[in-house]
């Protein structure tokens, strides 16, 4: 597959989510650490997996699933072209023998032509939509930030760690210093967007008839 269907079959097949990886776990120390005071007993350390955090949020996943209803339009345009794409080659893959030179030489331009304009579209489109999701994410993370120094302060925690990045330093720890729920669970009561609706299961396959039975 070349590059410019390979594109085109990232953004039908749904680009997005996925390109929450590709940006900042949390708000930079250059933007302020969470605030704390000396602690006047032993070190209470979490873990949260920030990324997470922010895309569970009810008004993360609504967000991020309006933005790709967003695309939705432009997906369903490029695997169009695409698969016209298929079709104008396999025709000239098939009736080349039959046609002039001519014909040959104008059929594989138009193909060449709209492959071009496949990968063109398809970048833009990638492009468009990284910028929207880091906006939206950048938007929402710093949110998402401010009640975790909330929580952090008010539990006594003097240290976080984020474990989202894949590369992650920490190399163990145990499920009682993640407070990536209670953080999400508090970013839910504080921004009052409800949960959103669960995904309605698809109709069951009819059983298929006995042999003789109408």
């Amino acid at each position: 597959m070349n590059r410019s269907l390979a594109i085109a079959a990232v953004l039908a097949s749904g680009m997005g989510l996925t390109s929450i990886a590709q940006v900042p776990a949390a708000p930079s120390s250059a933007a302020g650490a969470v605030p704390t005071t000396t602690p006047s007993g032993p070190a209470k350390v979490a873990v949260i997996a920030f990324q997470v955090a922010v895309a569970q949020t009810n008004e993360g996943q609504r967000s991020f699933a309006d933005l790709q209803k967003k695309y939705e339009p432009k997906r369903a345009q490029l695997k169009a072209l695409s698969d016209e794409i298929d079709s104008l080659t396999k025709q000239l893959q098939t009736q080349g023998s039959t046609l002039s030179e001519t014909e040959r030489a104008t059929r594989s331009k138009s193909i060449d032509d709209k492959k071009k304009q496949l990968q063109r579209d398809a970048e833009d489109a990638q492009n468009d939509m990284q910028q929207e999701m880091q906006e939206l994410y950048g938007s929402l993370a710093q949110k998402v930030f401010d009640v975790l120094s909330d929580y952090v302060k008010q539990h006594g925690y003097t240290l976080v760690l984020d474990v989202s990045q894949q590369q992650t330093p920490v190399l163990y720890f145990q499920d009682s210093t993640n407070i990536t729920k209670p953080i999400v669970d508090a970013y839910n009561v504080k921004s009052g967007v409800p949960a959103p609706p669960a995904p309605q299961p698809s109709a069951p396959e009819p059983a298929p008839k006995a042999p003789g039975t109408r």
